[in-house]
Formats: structure tokens, C-alpha cells, sequence
């Protein structure tokens, strides 16, 4: 449902609404405070950009930050930079749900529900939650608040450990 790429760019956001402080923050810099790929991380950037939900200065002191403020970004907005509008009306617009098999029921009613979430939640209240606990209750690290990359979270079978 949420790509390694979305998830790289949730907490890219976290990470600029935190330091940024209206300055500009390189890519790099971005990609080495939270163990990711500079190369990747300037993809991921550069879908925020195209997006608008970030905005980018070149030069010396370039970089990214944020170009609106935090309880203006939605998780929806993030993830459709990141995967693309996201597909799950297979009817046309004004459709009678009752008249159409069950799947199409099934697939509009997911749709209604994940966009409905992915709507509600802002990068406001993501950084609401205080960092004060980086491992879950059940073991495993918060990817969004530790040191480790998606990539080593994913990682099938194994539990990842935060560097530094």
C-alpha cells in the first residue's frame, strides 16, 4: 500500500519540519541523517518538488524545504507524489454502487477508506507525536523516528538495529 519510496518521503518531511527552520536543506545532507541513499533521497525530493509540496533553491545554500506550511501536507499528497493518484474508482463518476458486481463494490469502498485516511492526516500531526519511544511495544524500531533506512526495515526476517 505505501511504497518504500512514500515512506522514504514521510520521513523526509518529518525531517525538514523539524530542522529545516525556513532554511533550505540539502538532499545529501537529508540522506545521511536518516541513512539513506543521497542518490535515492534526491529522487524522493524531487517528486515533493514536482508536487509542490516542497520547494527547491539551487546554489551553495540551496536545497529543499518545505513550500507550504506542515498542517497543509497530507499523507494523501505525499503518497500520490510518490506512487501516483491512486487508482480505485472502477466505475464512472455518479455510478449506482448497487447495480455493479461485488468487486467494484469491494474495490470502491477501499478506496473511499484509504484515500478518506491518507486525507485526514497532515504532517502537523505526524510531528505531534513526541520521539520519545523508538522501539514499538513489539520490539522492532519506529522507522519514522530512528536512524534506519525503509530499506533495512523491510528487509524480510530481520529486526534492524539503529546506527549511531
Amino acid at each position: 500500500m505505501v511504497t518504500k519510496t512514500s515512506l522514504s518521503a514521510i520521513r523526509a518531511l518529518i525531517y525538514i519540519a523539524r530542522n529545516a527552520e525556513g532554511r533550505f536543506l540539502s538532499p545529501r545532507r537529508i540522506a545521511e541523517d536518516l541513512h539513506e541513499s543521497p542518490t535515492y533521497m534526491a529522487k524522493v525530493t524531487r517528486q515533493l518538488v514536482r508536487a509542490g509540496i516542497l520547494r527547491v533553491e539551487k546554489g551553495v545554500k540551496g536545497g529543499v524545504r518545505l513550500s507550504r506550511p506542515p498542517d497543509q501536507v497530507t499523507l494523501l499528497a505525499v503518497v500520490e507524489a510518490c506512487q501516483g493518484t491512486l487508482v480505485g474508482g472502477y466505475c464512472q463518476p455518479g455510478c449506482d454502487l448497487t447495480s455493479v458486481c461485488a468487486y467494484h463494490r469491494a474495490a470502491a469502498e477501499l478506496h473511499e477508506a484509504i484515500s478518506g485516511v491518507l486525507s485526514r492526516w497532515t504532517l502537523t500531526q505526524l510531528l505531534q507525536k513526541p520521539a520519545s519511544a523508538i522501539v514499538m511495544p513489539d520490539g522492532m524500531p519506529c522507522v519514522m523516528l530512528s536512524g534506519i533506512s525503509p530499506a533495512a526495515f523491510l528487509t524480510a526476517g530481520k529486526h534492524p538495529v539503529p546506527e549511531g
